[in-house]
């Protein structure tokens, strides 16, 4: 982990009290769902203390002196400061449980064709589940070896080409020829292939077919010409970096739009860019990653400017003794509880999967 990665701290100093940790996470919660400055009448009232608002706004004035919480203007009440949800994020990190709905994400993920489709959908349940943009990364594959790979006709002019690694993660993608082909022909390139080339690593399985493909194609006939470009075609989505898959970036620009979450145009362009880098934002993510389990970066604490207005949730996942990752991008005034919950079911349940224990087993 980048050594400029700001501390997460997860306390309080030691000297405050518990009635002013409850006010902050009262306040906090209230925030989130109204997106209003809270007032200390409204706290007095559904705090549960039975305090008066004299005595909730001297807490409130001590937890401003912490950091915890500003006042946008005079007559406002107060709202949370990164801080302040870092202390309420811990709250609900310490308190968590798992959830029971990952058995049935579980039963969904499943149903995937190979491990590109499996995050691909993996995106699009944690968007869905949390309202914000949700996003999958493989594992990095620098390392992997290709098993072995098939070439499938689909139609005279559409080509399935499927990539298996040694750890059994399989990646396909059809790709259009100019000239008709027949099974049998895909079979015997498919065969080639895999006689020259299974058991190296597929980022040098990638160079050696580059490397052929700019030699005198007088060397080659037809048909070991074909299966070098197919076999070139699909191997740049998989040794070219890693996967990177995500959904819902339009809740960010929904985000931009409504005063309340005050998501700057800035920032959405800083995040698209490296969107359009994906192995910069892949990077960054990676970076925040203190080992194995859930992870939340809120606001600050991002070591990118770009994403100062931002916070994260992501969580690692197993696929045979590495690691990937998935998570949440959204405001800081996300709904935490909510988007924790989602991608801790997502990883428990893509691990599952990934390892191949029947459904709702123990991945331990």
């Amino acid at each position: 982990m980048a050594n400029s990665i700001p501390p997460r701290s997860s306390a309080l100093p030691a000297d405050v009290p518990e009635r002013f940790q409850r006010l902050l996470a009262t306040l906090v919660r209230a925030y989130i769902e109204r997106g209003e400055p809270v007032s200390s009448l409204w706290l007095a009232r559904e705090s549960g203390l039975d305090v008066s608002s004299a005595t909730v706004r001297s807490v409130l004035a001590r937890l401003e002196e912490l950091g915890l919480v500003r006042q946008p203007h005079t007559s406002a009440g107060r709202v949370p400061t990164d801080q302040g949800y870092r202390f309420y994020v811990n709250l609900l990190l310490h308190s968590r449980r798992p959830s029971r709905a990952v058995s049935e994400l579980e039963g969904r993920l499943r149903r995937a064709g190979g491990m590109g489709e499996l995050l691909e959908n993996v995106s699009q349940e944690l968007s869905r589940a949390s309202h914000h943009m949700g996003f999958a990364i493989a594992p990095g594959g620098q390392d992997a070896t290709l098993k072995h790979m098939d070439l499938v006709a689909l139609d005279s002019r559409r080509v399935l080409v499927v990539v298996v690694s040694g750890s059994g993660q399989v990646t396909h993608k059809v790709v259009e020829v100019l000239d008709a082909v027949q099974p049998s022909e895909l079979t015997q390139a498919a065969n080639y292939l895999n006689a020259e080339f299974a058991g190296l690593p597929i980022a040098e399985v990638r160079e050696r077919i580059l490397e052929r493909l700019q030699e005198d194609r007088a060397l080659y006939d037809r048909l070991l010409a074909r299966a070098l470009r197919l076999a070139s075609e699909t191997l740049d989505d998989v040794a070219s970096g890693t996967q990177f898959f995500m959904y819902g970036a339009s809740s960010l620009l929904e985000a931009a739009a409504t005063d309340d979450v005050k998501v700057p145009l800035a920032t959405l362009r800083a995040l698209l860019a490296m969107m359009e880098e994906k192995h910069r934002l892949v990077q960054i993510l990676s970076e925040y990653l203190e080992g194995p389990g859930l992870t939340v970066v809120i606001g600050t604490e991002h070591t990118e400017p770009g994403l100062q207005n931002l916070s994260l949730v992501a969580s690692t996942y197993s696929d045979s003794g590495r690691q990937g990752l998935i998570g949440v991008i959204g405001p800081t005034r996300m709904r935490y509880s909510r988007s924790i919950a989602a991608v801790d079911s997502a990883s428990r349940a893509v691990t599952r999967v990934l390892i191949g224990d029947e459904p709702g087993g123990d991945p331990s």
